[in-house]
């Protein structure tokens, strides 16, 4: 009688199809983050405490697209065209401080990042929404273009990769210069711009 009771269930287990192979995703989730050791407060910075939530931090988190022998420049970053700086939900920047990118100030707060590839160089676009896919820019919420620097580099960087990096290895510096280099790699391709936070 059991026999008989699992019979239609052994059946049907052999009409389902395999499960599908797992796959890599073209895309994986990263973020670069610059912690600052003490918390600003109006016009004075206090010393990490726990009850002012930790340190700041300056964060860029991205959708990290890999070129798995793709064309990058002119191919996965098209030209004149702007570009989602990423891929999936939009590139994202957070300050907790005020910070200048290139020449461009901007207020503690969250931003969107794209980047414009044109004949002429390229640019970082910062834009006011947030939240959104990364091929869904408002160009009316757009803060401002920042000129970036473009270096060919000799090897190719397979996977889109951002960095803040600190220009003083001093960290008893104090705060009146904290700053450093924005630096993107992808392709062969190579793009700084500088970062500081504002006093």
């Amino acid at each position: 009688m059991l026999a008989g009771l699992l019979l239609p269930f052994l059946a049907l287990a052999q009409q389902q199809q395999p499960a599908t192979p797992l796959r890599i995703a073209a895309s994986s989730q990263a973020s670069v983050e610059v912690h600052l050791n003490a918390r600003r407060i109006g016009n004075r910075w206090f010393e990490e405490d726990a009850s002012l939530s930790g340190p700041s931090r300056i964060a860029i988190s991205y959708g990290q697209p890999h070129a798995r022998g793709r064309k990058v420049e002119g191919g996965l970053i098209p030209l004149d065209t702007v570009w989602r700086f990423g891929a999936n939900m939009a590139t994202t920047l957070h300050s907790d401080v005020d910070i200048s990118l290139g020449d461009m100030k901007l207020p503690r707060g969250d931003y969107s990042l794209f980047v414009l590839y044109g004949r002429t160089g390229y640019a970082l676009i910062v834009n006011r929404g947030t939240g959104q896919w990364g091929t869904d820019r408002d160009a009316t919420k757009d803060v401002g273009r920042i000129a970036l620097t473009s270096r060919t580099m000799a090897e190719v960087e397979p996977s889109l990769s951002i960095y803040l990096v600190p220009d003083s290895p001093d960290p008893t510096t104090g705060y009146a210069n904290l700053g450093g280099t924005l630096r993107i790699k992808w392709g062969t391709t190579e793009l700084t711009t500088s970062w500081k936070v504002d006093q």
